[in-house]
Formats: C-alpha cells, sequence, structure tokens
C-alpha cells in the first residue's frame, strides 16, 4: 500500500501539470487567483493516461511466471524445478488508486460547483473514471485479496491517511453497486462527456454504460467458486440490462490514448524495453491452433525463423534442419545430392511458421528424439557466408529460431530492431526498418464478454437471455479473431499487410475471407458433445483469447482447472519431481515494514486472510495454499472440470 502522504503530493502536482501551463516554477509563485484550477474534464482524461491495467513491470516480471504456471507459455531453456520460485513482481496491488484518486478529485470538483445543472453536467466526468478505477480494482485483489478502496485516496476530503483494508467479498459487492450507479449516471436525461476530452468513446455514454455493464462479469466469473448462484444472477441481469452490454466489436473498449502528449511518450508508445524473452509458446497450445486453422495463431505469436530462404541456406550448404521444421517441406534432390526447396506442404505459409517449445519437464536438458537441440540451443547448429567456391568460411555466422514468440508487437508501439522477428541468410545484407507507432489496447471486448455468456449459458441449462450457449460462443469466437485482428492491424505488427520482398514465399498474417467460417467448422472448435466437454472448450477458447492479456489467462486457467491433465485438446503435462500443490495461486504479499503508517493495516487484513507475509524468492507451496477468497475451492491446476 503506497503511503498517503506520496498519493497527495501526486495529486496535488497532478494539479499543476493538468493547469495546461508551462511555465517555470518560479513563475507559478503568485497569488491564488492566478493559478488555474482543472476542470471535470480535464481530471477524467488524466485518469485515463493513468488507466495502465498491464505495464512494463507487469510484462517483464508478472507475465513469464503466470504463462509459466498455468503452461500457457513455456520457458525457453525449458521446466526446471525453480520454475515455482517467484520473482520480483511488477504489480503490488495498487493499480486502482492511480485512478480512484482522480475519481475522487473529480467528485470534490462537482460538490464545489453552485448549480446542480453544472453538477449534474459533470457527473458523467466521475462515473467514467469510477469504471476504469474498479477495472484496475479487479486486477489489484486477483493477486493479492483485500485491498484499501472504499477509504482511499480520501485523505485531501477529509478522509484517513490509514485506510481500512476491504475483503474481496464487500470489494466484488461496492463494485457492483457502484457500475449499478455509473450505468444509472450514463443514462440519466442531459448526461454527457466532451467527445475531444474521451479518447474511449468519444463521448458516447451509450458505450460507456456497455462497459460498465459487462464489467460485472468479469466479477460475476469469479464469484462461480463461492457464490455460483449469485454469480449466475449477475449474468442474469447484464443481458436483461436495458443499457445492453458489449456484443458485438463495434462496442469494444479499444483505444490509443494519444497521438502527441507532453506528458511522456510511454502515453503514446506503451514503453520500449525488452521483455518476455524466456518465454515462447505451448507446443500443444500452437499445434492445437494450427491444426484447426485458428487465424489467432498468427496475431497472438510470431513467426519462426524458418523460411523458404533459411531453408535452402542450410541445403546450400549440406545441412541437416530440424525434423519437425522439414515434415512440412516439399523438396527435390539433384544428383549430386544436394537439396533444394520447392515449397510448403499445407496448409502452407504463414501456417507452417508457427512452432511452440515443449512443456515437459526439464525437456532443455535432454537431448533425445523428443527433445533435440535445436528446440532449445541453435547455436551449435550455426551456418556462415559461403565461399565463391560453395564452401563454408568462418564469418558471419548466424543461427535461427524454431519456436514462435508471443507477439510483443501487440504490446508495445516503440521502435525497436525486426530483426529479432525477420531473419535472413548470412549471404545477405537485407534489413528492414521499424518506426514507432501509437500503441492501441484492448481492454474489453466482445470476444471476452461473449465467451463469459457461453459459460454462463451451460450452467443455466444451455440458454441464457433468449440465446443458446452455441450463439454465444460463435458469436465470441468470431469476435475475437476480428479483434486480434484488428489490434495487428493498428498495432502494424511484423507481416500485417506486407512480406517485406525478402522471401517470395513468405505470406502476410491479414485474416483473410472465410477464415472464421472455417475455423469454425474444425470439430474441436463445435460445441459439441456431453455439457463437461463443451465446458472445456469453452473455457480453452477464453484461454485462447487471452493469449496477450497474461493477467486474465492466469485467472482463468486458476479459476476452470484447464488446460487439463489428459486431454485430447490442449492438455497439461504432470511434473511428477514438482506436484501441482508447489505452484503458485497469487503473488508474494511483500514483507511490511513497522516503520509504515499501514503496517498495523497490513498486517491485520493478512491474518484475516490467513495469509503468511513473504517476499520474492519464495517456494509456491504458501502461496498455493493460501489462496484469495474468490480462489478457495476452484479446481486444482489441471484438474479440469466436471458440469
Amino acid at each position: 500500500m503506497k503511503k498517503k502522504f506520496y498519493i497527495v503530493a501526486l495529486v496535488a502536482l497532478s494539479s499543476l501539470l493538468l493547469s495546461g501551463c508551462a511555465k517555470e516554477f518560479a513563475e507559478l509563485n503568485k497569488s491564488k487567483t492566478a493559478v488555474s484550477t482543472p476542470n471535470a474534464s480535464q481530471l477524467f482524461y488524466e485518469s485515463v493516461v493513468k488507466f495502465e491495467p498491464q505495464g512494463y513491470l507487469e510484462w517483464y516480471y508478472n507475465a513469464p511466471m503466470m504463462y509459466t504456471w498455468s503452461q500457457w507459455g513455456v520457458p525457453t531453456g525449458g521446466y526446471t524445478t525453480s520454475f515455482t520460485t517467484t520473482t520480483e513482481t511488477g504489480d503490488k496491488g495498487n493499480k486502482s488508486i492511480d485512478v480512484l484518486r482522480y475519481a475522487n478529485e473529480i467528485m470534490h470538483y462537482i460538490e464545489g460547483l453552485e448549480s446542480d445543472s453544472d453538477k449534474a453536467t459533470n457527473m458523467p466526468y466521475y462515473y467514467a473514471s469510477k469504471v476504469l478505477a474498479i477495472y484496475l480494482g479487479i486486477f489489484d485483489t486477483d493477486l493479492y485479496g483485500s485491498r484499501a478502496y472504499t477509504q482511499a485516496a480520501n485523505y485531501l476530503y477529509g478522509g484517513t491517511l490509514t485506510p481500512e483494508f476491504d475483503t474481496q467479498a464487500t470489494l466484488f459487492d461496492t463494485w457492483l453497486k457502484e457500475l449499478d450507479e455509473c450505468i444509472a449516471g450514463f443514462q440519466a436525461d442531459g448526461a454527457a462527456i466532451q467527445s475531444s476530452q474521451d479518447v474511449v468513446f468519444k463521448g458516447d455514454l451509450t458505450k460507456w454504460a456497455k462497459f460498465a455493464n459487462s464489467l460485472k462479469l468479469r466479477i460475476a466469473v469469479r464469484l462461480l467458486s463461492q457464490d455460483k448462484a449469485k454469480a449466475q444472477s449477475i449474468a442474469n441481469a447484464v443481458v436483461s440490462a436495458s443499457c445492453g452490454y458489449i456484443s458485438t466489436v463495434d462496442d469494444d473498449v479499444l483505444f490509443n490514448k494519444a497521438t502527441v502528449s507532453s506528458e511522456s511518450d510511454d502515453v503514446i508508445y506503451h514503453w520500449n524495453n525488452g521483455f518476455m524473452t524466456g518465454i515462447g509458446a505451448n507446443e500443444n497450445v500452437v499445434d492445437f491452433m494450427v491444426n484447426n486453422l485458428d487465424p489467432r495463431v498468427r496475431f497472438c505469436y510470431t513467426k519462426n525463423s524458418w523460411s523458404s530462404k533459411i531453408i535452402q541456406a542450410y541445403y546450400d550448404r549440406g545441412k541437416d534442419i530440424p525434423d519437425f521444421i522439414e515434415e512440412d517441406v516439399n523438396y527435390s534432390v539433384d544428383a549430386s545430392g544436394k537439396k533444394k526447396f520447392e515449397s510448403f506442404k499445407a496448409p502452407g505459409e504463414p501456417w507452417v511458421r508457427y512452432h511452440g517449445l515443449p512443456a515437459d519437464f526439464e525437456a532443455g536438458m535432454q537431448n533425445t528424439a523428443n527433445y533435440n537441440e535445436w528446440m532449445f540451443d541453435a547455436s551449435h547448429f550455426q551456418i556462415y557466408k559461403l565461399n565463391e567456391d560453395g564452401t563454408e568460411s568462418s564469418d558471419g555466422g548466424k543461427s535461427y529460431r524454431c519456436w514462435s514468440y508471443f507477439n510483443l508487437m501487440m504490446v508495445t508501439g516503440r521502435t525497436y530492431q525486426p530483426s529479432s522477428f525477420f531473419s535472413t541468410t548470412p549471404d545477405d545484407a537485407f534489413s528492414i526498418s521499424s518506426n514507432s507507432r501509437p500503441w492501441y489496447g484492448l481492454y474489453l471486448g466482445a470476444g471476452e464478454v461473449n465467451l463469459y455468456l457461453a459459460e454462463f449459458a451451460l450452467y443455466n441449462n444451455g440458454s441464457l437471455g433468449g440465446k443458446t450457449a452455441e450463439e454465444y460462443y460463435t458469436a465470441g469466437l468470431t469476435a475475437s479473431v476480428q479483434e486480434y485482428d484488428t489490434l495487428n492491424k493498428l498495432n502494424q505488427c511484423m507481416y500485417y499487410g506486407t512480406t517485406y520482398g525478402y522471401d517470395p514465399v513468405d505470406a502476410v498474417i491479414d485474416l483473410k475471407d472465410g477464415e472464421i467460417d472455417t475455423m469454425l467448422a474444425q470439430a474441436d472448435y463445435q460445441l459439441t458433445g456431453s455439457n463437461t466437454e463443451k465446458l472445456e472448450k469453452i473455457f480453452l477458447q477464453e484461454l485462447i483469447h487471452f493469449t496477450m492479456f497474461p493477467n486474465e489467462s492466469y485467472v482463468t486457467s486458476r479459476r476452470s482447472g484447464y488446460p487439463k491433465f489428459g486431454s485430447s485438446l490442449v492438455p497439461r503435462i504432470d511434473f511428477s519431481a514438482v506436484p501441482v500443490t508447489q505452484i503458485p495461486r497469487r503473488f508474494d504479499t511483500g514483507m511490511p515494514v513497522n516503520t509504515d503508517i499501514m503496517y498495523d493495516n497490513l498486517m491485520k487484513a493478512y491474518q484475516e486472510q490467513g495469509f503468511t507475509p513473504t517476499s520474492r524468492g519464495e517456494n509456491g507451496a504458501i502461496l498455493h495454499n493460501e489462496r484469495v477468497w474468490y480462489d478457495k475451492g476452484a479446481p486444482e491446476w489441471g484438474a479440469g472440470q466436471t458440469l
């Protein structure tokens, strides 16, 4: 918990920055009447700027742990006994405060207005900021349980510097009530937000109401292990609400914060530091998506390095290529025994360029047919420039990555080295450049919402709000593919719209006509079978949708028990050396310091939840057994569910 005097200082500083004044501090040392006060619309925009669910440190520290523990990603060096040991964390469970302080400041501003009309006019800014604060609050409680919220960020207005912690149950009840209040506020007569101050929905309060209503589903799915009846009633209320919910991509919460910013380029480009270099795609996940012609494999992951030109470069040198790469190659052999690349086998480029890492234990340490060194250490298989006589020199050595990384161009719009995602032979000087690109993020969309509703429809005898589970499921998959295609286009991801002209066999990753229908026609993607089999399909599609959303991916795997041991779709691998009871289900609390003014409140909250205060480097058993409230009773890792 941040100390409250730090929060007060930030609010005061933000007020100065929001005045729009570019003068030196010395020039601001004037009469109070000469200092401008930010209005509600300015404060609201600043709350959007501070709205950051998954910042750089979360991707750098948290995401690798989350993907590794849930087996949705695989360490590039293979799973070892240390994978359950926690690292530093970027998320300390205080994200909501960053926006809540602005919401409270907006309310304070409104209360100072003289006319009821002016107060009513400005209230939508408060409601919109509240929705964003609640969104972040759900993140905060996912991994840390009880949080300070109802009394937090309010010291300037008569509150306390030492707010009490609210339990997870209290937080959920509070947020559900507040979201209903926000929806009513958005629907009130005369309610309006200036379109120029609203980068989220351009002043469309109908969409803000749908956002608030749909956000309740994130709370509902988290309640399923504690109060399934209440969770179902929330879902029923969402689909029957007069404001509607996010049912199509037109209502998605997808936006770019700014194209110009005097505050920080991160507002535009979403930072540029390296991250997630030690995590690759899971072989079981990627194979499942490729085998079912799921276009999202192209949007969520990067192509590997093995283009037709790289393959031919190895053939020219008389060197072998990995078996699982050559399985997809049609080649001819001349009289001298030299191979020539002819084409990729069906389904061809770009599908054949996506491979994951095996999730087996200590796979990186093995040297067998199942785990050959190509998967983990290509340095032994470098190739070098060719001499004029066709022999290989000792200069310009290069090696090539066989597996796919997560598509991090979806996470940051900064310039970075395209060579990380684009490979050439040692003989070629060809290169491409990458410019900084304003970043677009998806925060809540029709893919997620419809898949949640498919889940609740299945719990409700197969229907909900006049639609069947299959209808929601189909709408969810369709929207998910469309959303990922849109994000790749807006964020100008590698190979979207261009092949760069280097390899004539390369293909773009753009969504093509008919691909969604082809995907939906695959047996593994149809909502058929027993109710238990249908439930697994829904959860797997939720996990695929959350591939580029590490927190939601982790929460979904944790609450569902999928991927499941022994599954015929996407199996989880069981490690006898590291049982699932050692795999964390929350993060370290950190070790409270008795000089912290929040020390007593922190210790009280931990004691009430049964948490042992822990610091990084903790073995996973404590973090597995001492669960946050809503995770108690949830399925074990890999156990799946029976409906």
